[in-house]
């Protein structure tokens, strides 16, 4: 099948689990999608185990493996979804929460990685280096899974913007820390092998040029499409401008060797506090809201609908599968981690809302980003078990943790705004 046949044939299965979920789950969207995307799919492997001579099993498996799903959320839909995501976080909401948001974003996020990775190498046998990548990979909060789940949750403003601000930003970190690290282990065989300082230079300047170029490339990018948007008066092509910056400042990125998800992410926020202040009229601030919001929604759709076929991609392995669920403890104390350490940290010099702590863990979703990471690792004896384990984690997250982070949000949270 070619690119539009695919494109379709995701967005009509879209269309169709969720009118599914809609008139039976009644689950929040995405979340229904994937249930019904997983049931599906089992639905398809158990046909095939009545009567393998039909091979339907066998079919889907080449068609969902003829989907780089690794490309298409890391080269496309993530930096829509990033900058979308970016449009509706305030920059005056961020700089009174910037401290925390950074700390989590970069001290929690090595801190979940190093947890993970110690971890998981004990309970496989797994060499650390190897290990560590599947922490790098599986630290990052999916920020299309935290800010859906945002929308069900009544939350104080300080602690929404905490949640969407550090979701948005460790997404892009922990996806340089991936890259850093898999760079060493998979260079050395995955076996910690010896590294020389140069080694160790060169990955410590690339984590640089990824993180803050990304950075510097979003703002250029970001407020030269703001100076153009004050010249115009025309909704459509404002719109197209902002369509073309997350198209084209993500492609540029990504030939520029830096971070294009912190690009998207910077560009996103330029855009959605000064551009819609400064640079556009009412007019423009609705369509760019409403067209922003849709593709945020078409896109989560395919994107859960994804995640829920890649149970092709996963090995039935009873070890892998028992691993993948040990994963999931390691994951949420490695996330515990990775909030109640900055918590701890700032407390004497500030106040938190109540229930930071608690929500910001169970709410800390794995994703596609993840999926997508554990895809684009190189082939090697340890890469099956990697995926089973990151999907086993994501499926847990998004699943359970996303259908009860709302109602735990509501208990625990509510309280006047302290921060």
């Amino acid at each position: 099948m070619h690119f539009l046949q695919i494109t379709s044939l995701l967005i009509v299965l879209a269309g169709v689990f969720g009118a599914i979920n809609y008139l039976f789950l009644k689950l929040p969207s995405a979340i229904g999608i994937l249930v019904v995307a997983l049931f599906a799919s089992f639905g398809v492997l158990g046909i095939d185990l009545i009567w393998p001579q039909l091979e339907i099993a066998d079919t889907a498996r080449h068609l969902i493996v003829g989907i780089d799903f690794s490309d298409a959320l890391l080269e496309g839909m993530l930096g829509l979804l990033l900058f979308a995501g970016a449009l509706h976080v305030k920059l005056a909401d961020l700089r009174a929460q910037w401290i925390p948001v950074a700390l989590m974003a970069t001290l929690g996020v090595g801190l979940s990685t190093a947890i993970v990775g110690f971890g998981f190498s004990w309970i496989t046998g797994m060499p650390l280096m190897v290990a560590l990548v599947f922490g790098a990979l599986i630290s990052p909060t999916d920020p299309v899974a935290v800010l859906g789940v945002l929308r069900e949750a009544k939350l104080q403003k300080s602690l929404e913007t905490k949640i969407a601000g550090e979701s948005l930003f460790n997404d892009g970190v922990g996806y340089v820390v991936f890259l850093v690290i898999s760079g060493i282990a998979f260079a050395s065989g995955g076996h910690g092998a010896d590294h020389g300082s140069s080694e160790l230079d060169d990955a410590a300047f690339l984590f640089v040029q990824e993180a803050f170029g990304g950075a510097v490339l979003g703002i250029v990018l970001g407020w030269l499409t703001f100076r153009v948007m004050r010249l115009i008066d025309d909704y459509s092509l404002e719109v197209l401008l902002t369509l073309g910056l997350a198209f084209g400042g993500y492609e540029l990125a990504v030939w520029l060797h830096v971070s294009a998800p912190i690009m998207a992410v910077c560009a996103g926020l330029l855009i959605g506090d000064i551009g819609t202040k400064h640079g556009m009229s009412a007019q423009t601030r609705e369509y760019v809201d409403a067209f922003w919001k849709l593709i945020d929604e078409i896109l989560n759709a395919v994107l859960f609908l994804l995640i829920g076929f890649e149970v092709f991609a996963v090995a039935f392995d009873i070890q892998f599968l028992l691993a993948g669920v040990m994963a999931i403890g390691l994951a949420l104390v490695a996330r515990l981690a990775a909030v109640a350490v900055p918590v701890l940290i700032l407390e004497p010099f500030r106040s938190f809302s109540r229930g930071v702590v608690p929500i910001m863990t169970w709410g800390g979703l794995k994703g596609g980003i993840s999926v997508a990471l554990a895809l684009s690792l190189p082939d090697n004896e340890w890469k099956p078990l990697i995926l089973t384990s990151t999907y086993i984690v994501v499926v847990f997250s998004i699943i359970v943790q996303g259908l009860t982070v709302a109602p735990l949000a509501n208990r625990v949270g509510r309280e006047p705004d302290l921060v």
